[in-house]
């Protein structure tokens, strides 16, 4: 993977179980900082054996600076609960972001996004789609600064077996067409 970022050498790999406990300190800290920023809408706690079967499965990542976990992320290959009608398009989801305080401000948004693209074509997919629960006008143009088209604002029709952050949220949505 190249490094735009030569200030710091990293690289992006799969998490493993070793992992998980500092997976979900990066998600604590996450919320702790959403519920300052934003106190209407911040993640709720995550159920660990659905992050195992993501490691399990491949579909969490971090990216390692200096053996540090710098940041987090986890994919799906489909997500019709948030998506919808559009789950339907050979698509590339990518969910709870996370970054390490010690690294925030270097937009690794933009690194992830550089990853995603090769990482989709290599599996055929035409789409790298994101979603964020909330109005935030930062994260919106964050995320659109990084490459990602915003597609608008809506509320799910069935959150039904969400986390409780998408329960009765208004929902961004952004994409990138390969």
């Amino acid at each position: 993977m190249k490094n735009i970022y030569k200030k710091y050498p990293l690289t992006i790999q799969n998490s493993t179980i070793e992992d998980i406990d500092n997976i979900f300190s990066l998600y604590r800290i996450a919320t702790e900082y959403q519920k300052d920023k934003f106190p209407d809408n911040q993640w709720p706690e995550f159920d660990r054996e659905m992050v195992m079967s993501e490691i399990k499965d491949s579909r969490q990542w971090k990216m390692v600076i200096d053996n540090k976990i710098a940041c987090i992320w986890a994919i799906t290959f489909n997500d019709p609960e948030i998506w919808e009608d559009r789950d339907t398009d050979p698509s590339i989801y990518i969910h709870r972001i996370a970054t390490n305080p010690e690294f925030r401000g270097h937009k690794f948004v933009s690194q992830i996004v550089d990853w995603a693209k090769l990482y989709a074509k290599a599996k055929y997919k035409k789409y790298i789609r994101l979603d964020t629960c909330g109005y935030n006008t930062r994260l919106i143009e964050h995320y659109k600064n990084s490459g990602f088209n915003f597609l608008g604002i809506w509320k799910l029709k069935n959150y039904e077996g969400l986390p409780s952050h998408y329960h009765n949220a208004d929902v961004c949505f952004f994409e990138i067409k390969l």
